[in-house]
């Protein structure tokens, strides 16, 4: 994936902040990490009434999750504000999620940039996180790709892996930093060794073209598989290219297929595309035009988004094969088209 991203997940409830002194409160952490949760929100709403932060906190966590209660994000807006107006990080940085998303309040990006600015000053790393993300794309406030790189540094050295992808991304692009694929590679791979699957694919995409390391094909394949075993419809693609051409791995169609396969049930056009031209070949799949033709289709229709080559290619290859169909096989392609639905990654 070659795009920077926010963490837009709300923080749970940190057991381990409150004052060790606090009795009640443990009594409620003690009650929520058992799955007590009637007991923990009453303790942590008597506590939150009380004005104490990490409880109003607390029970704003339990609104946003459902967890004891229905799930209400307006209530748990109202308890985030109440202990981020006392400087609490984490509830500053949920509030900011909420206006981001529209939850319980209203969409505001330009509030949700105040909260989480309030949070990053603290050092809170998911907040320099989204707030980098928020520079980058201009969203609440002015864009700045400089200051945006500037935040993701700061959360990436805390070794946030979703800052890291995207401050490797910018070093990739050059994009608020001057352009660098040596350290494009560095963050890519400290965001890829926790896992995060779009750094591990474009690791592995550093490593096929020979961007910033040594050129290894092998390397890429490593990183595309774990990408793609993880459902990243990129890498996946990336994965049947390499065994497709036998770059990295043995020559193998089929294997080719089954992950284009994947990566075209989630809606990528490439993908379509690819798998699309294996069927009209018949390799690693029998030949098959009426199913070749559905996912040109499809490729077709997808690509607005895509590069204008990857339509044009998917417009050329589904004309050509139709001069060698029956109006029949047509009307059935496009039935499977019309009745397609894209799956979730996998």
């Amino acid at each position: 994936m070659r795009r920077t991203s926010a963490a837009l997940a709300l923080l749970g409830i940190l057991l381990l902040s409150a004052p060790t002194s606090a009795g009640p409160f443990e009594t409620a952490a003690d009650a929520y990490k058992h799955g007590d949760y009637k007991t923990a929100h009453r303790l942590f709403r008597q506590l939150a009434e009380q004005g104490n932060p990490v409880a109003q906190y607390s029970l704003g966590s339990m609104y946003a999750e459902g967890l004891g209660v229905p799930r209400d994000y307006a209530e748990a807006g109202k308890w985030f504000r109440k202990s981020a107006d006392q400087g609490n990080a984490s509830a500053q940085y949920n509030l900011g999620v909420l206006y981001a998303g529209g939850k319980g309040v209203s969409k505001d990006p330009a509030d949700a940039a105040k909260w989480y600015r309030k949070a990053a000053g603290q050092g809170l790393a998911a907040a320099q996180t989204n707030l980098g993300t928020l520079y980058a794309n201009g969203q609440g406030v002015p864009q700045d790709l400089s200051e945006a790189a500037a935040w993701y540094r700061k959360a990436a050295k805390q070794g946030d892996s979703v800052a890291q992808f995207n401050l490797g991304y910018m070093c990739e692009k050059g994009r608020g930093v001057r352009q660098n694929f040596s350290e494009a590679a560095a963050w890519y791979r400290k965001a890829a060794d926790q896992g995060h699957a779009s750094a591990q694919n474009n690791l592995g995409d550093l490593y096929d073209e020979g961007k910033g390391v040594a050129q290894d094909s092998a390397e890429a394949v490593k990183w595309y598989r774990n990408a793609a075993e993880q459902g990243q419809a990129f890498a996946q693609t990336n994965l049947g290219r390499m065994y497709e051409k036998g770059n990295g791995v043995l020559q193998d169609s089929s294997a080719a297929a089954d992950w284009y396969r994947k990566a075209a049930e989630q809606g990528y056009a490439r993908a379509q595309h690819n798998i699309g031209v294996l069927y009209v070949e018949g390799r690693g799949v029998p030949q098959d035009y009426v199913t070749a033709y559905m996912w040109f289709n499809l490729a077709a229709a997808k690509s607005p988004d895509s590069p204008d080559e990857d339509r044009a290619a998917a417009l050329k290859n589904r004309d050509r094969i139709a001069s060698r169909m029956t109006l029949a096989e047509i009307a059935e392609a496009q039935r499977r088209s019309l009745e397609w639905k894209p799956v979730r990654g996998r």
